[in-house]
């Protein structure tokens, strides 16, 4: 039996049935011609879109702020605004009473659209579809909707600092109330303003009283006063006027921080830097039609080829 691998019989063969083979070949060439024609597939436009995280991107782990970005733009959030906003169900021809159309509509966009990260740490957003203009429009609003859901989560981190501050401030406030409203009575009741200049005052005066011999006088009499509120009150005043220093001092640093966090909870940031916009593409990406061509008849030919070579090996055996 002649060896079935035998490279010189396999070269006998192609040349007695290379008539049939060229057929084959033209065959394949034409019907694959006309199965990769726009009349049996659609054919689809590419855009695409490169985005660099910027820096007020805030990580919540060991990820890099590329990573994060990733986890964000493949979110169901963004794919479904994408696919609500452009009527993806009636491009795809996917009904929405279909009980399984979430999964179905996902593996569609899935296969039309994709992000990855780069060598360079940017992200790629690629967009296929049937309309180059749409496509560049979806490119566009996923970078969109992207900004949109990022801040969406950091202006609810924002806001629950400025609901904890606020919550600070007004506890802080009523604590102020109650210091000022003790001290109201100290400088009404007992005269005592600045518990520390006049205690030296006070404490100078009655030194010249004495030694003037002047105590049982009006003016030393008042001084007597004085000294009897300061002594009584006295250290009361000043550590309510401590505590009144310290709470003011609270305030200011988180007053800072409501206000830094209420503004930053209302700005609208752009976390993805473009470093390539999407444009509508003027030639279509798929399908690949001569690819199509060379490996179906390739394909064809090999296929026939064996179809050959077990046919002769069974005439010779």
């Amino acid at each position: 039996m002649t060896n079935f691998f035998d490279n010189q019989n396999i070269l006998e063969i192609i040349w007695k049935w290379k008539k049939h083979l060229i057929v084959v070949g033209i065959l394949a060439i034409v019907v694959s011609v006309i199965f990769s024609s726009p009349m049996f597939i659609q054919p689809k436009f590419k855009s695409t879109a490169r985005i660099y995280p910027s820096f007020n991107i805030y990580t919540f782990s060991d990820e890099s702020e590329s990573e994060q970005m990733l986890e964000f733009i493949n979110s169901q959030d963004i794919k479904f605004r994408v696919i609500d906003a452009f009527n993806l169900s009636e491009v795809y021809k996917i009904s929405k009473n279909d009980p399984m159309y979430q999964s179905y509509i996902l593996a569609e966009f899935n296969d039309n659209v994709s992000f990855k990260k780069t060598e360079y740490e940017t992200i790629e957003i690629r967009v296929l579809d049937a309309d180059p203009k749409r496509a560049c429009a979806m490119c566009d609003s996923i970078i969109s909707f992207l900004d949109e859901k990022i801040r969406s989560v950091h202006r609810i981190k924002y806001e629950e600092v400025a609901n904890i501050s606020a919550r600070d401030l007004k506890k802080l406030d009523h604590e102020l109330d109650s210091i000022k409203s003790k001290m109201d009575v100290l400088r009404k009741d007992y005269k005592i303003l600045d518990y520390e200049s006049q205690a030296k005052e006070v404490t100078r005066g009655m030194v010249n009283v004495l030694a003037e011999q002047k105590k049982n006088t009006a003016g030393g009499k008042e001084l007597q006063e004085w000294m009897k509120n300061l002594s009584e009150k006295g250290g009361e005043y000043a550590l309510l006027a401590d505590q009144q220093k310290v709470c003011l001092i609270q305030r200011d640093s988180i007053k800072i921080i409501h206000d830094q966090s209420v503004s930053n909870a209302h700005k609208k940031i752009n976390y993805g830097q473009r470093v390539q916009n999407p444009v509508p593409a003027d030639k279509k990406s798929y399908p690949v039609r001569w690819l199509i061509i060379l490996t179906s008849t390739f394909a064809a030919v090999f296929t026939a080829l064996l179809v050959i070579l077990v046919l002769e090996n069974k005439k010779s055996a």
